[in-house]
């Protein structure tokens, strides 16, 4: 296993989904995690940062998943997007990945520690 820090961004207007995962995430220390509970204010960033992968919620009220993830994969076409949703549709997860996200996980979390795994395979893929 790899000693290497990865750079992690969430992108969901649940204030307490990314309390919770930045601070499990942190805690096992694999990752620096930044958190955005406004996509408009993490497009921003994005155009500064490169992040190893972005967590990025579907339903969100100030943008869109689908068109954040649109102008995310415009800025910085090989970014590693990992779509996170309740409300997962067949078309969306079918959209997401057109537009360049490299998978998808289900709100709620089975586990934390599952999630931890899927990102891993992600990052190592």
């Amino acid at each position: 296993m790899s000693d290497k820090i990865y750079d992690i961004a969430i992108i969901d207007d649940e204030t307490e989904i990314l309390s919770m995962l930045q601070k499990f995430l942190t805690k096992t220390g694999k990752y620096k995690v930044s958190t955005f509970s406004n996509p408009v204010v993490a497009l921003n960033s994005i155009e500064k940062d490169k992040f190893d992968l972005i967590l990025l919620d579907i339903m969100m009220p100030q943008m869109d998943g689908l068109a954040a993830l649109e102008k995310i994969m415009e800025k910085s076409p090989s970014q590693k997007v990992c779509m996170i949703t309740a409300y997962s549709t067949l078309d969306k997860v079918l959209k997401s990945h057109k537009e360049g996200a490299i998978n998808y996980v289900m709100k709620p979390f089975s586990s934390l520690q599952a999630l931890d795994s899927k990102i891993q395979k992600i990052l190592n893929s």
